[in-house]
């Protein structure tokens, strides 16, 4: 058994270094969650970083998968995916250090708009960058389950995984 969870675990890592993700993770007071929007890539086959050529990432809201169906159903009514299904992740600024890369990432939803500085690291090939954002940067409430006995934390750990030509 334990062979099966190292195996499930190492297709896992593998599936994902092999594809552009964005990943979204928070929690409520009783578990946590993990959505994951890996259905996009680059026209090009991976995404190019140049003072002339920044990547604007279109994701359907409703290609976000939360391991879960009810969850992912309500991920999605979070979003208000019927109303906006887009959400759009638009590079403005792009500095490269001796270390890593840092961006200044525009994330638009729900007609809401937020800038956000992200320290990238270049991983074989792979553009990795993590920020820690709010349901309440975009006016949204984090929603409460069962009455109020289950209450969506507003805190989020959005991951960004990008093939990349750098």
């Amino acid at each position: 058994m334990k062979l099966l969870y190292l195996l499930f675990g190492f297709i896992t890592f593998f599936a994902k270094a092999q594809e552009n993700f964005v990943q979204i993770n928070g929690s409520t007071n009783v578990n946590k969650f993990q959505c994951i929007n890996n259905k996009f890539k680059p026209e090009a086959g991976a995404y190019t970083f140049s003072d002339k050529n920044l990547p604007n990432i279109i994701l359907k809201v409703t290609d976000f998968d939360c391991g879960n169906r009810m969850m992912t159903k309500d991920f999605q009514k979070i979003l208000n995916a019927d109303k906006y299904p887009d959400m759009i992740i638009r590079f403005i600024n792009f500095i490269k250090t001796q270390k890593s890369i840092v961006a200044v990432v525009e994330v638009r939803m729900m007609n809401q708009s937020k800038r956000y500085n992200i320290e990238f690291d270049v991983e074989n090939n792979r553009l990795v960058g993590r920020k820690n954002v709010k349901f309440s940067d975009f006016n949204i409430t984090p929603p409460k389950k069962m009455g109020g006995m289950i209450v969506v934390k507003d805190d989020l750990n959005l991951i960004f995984s990008l093939a990349t030509k750098i």
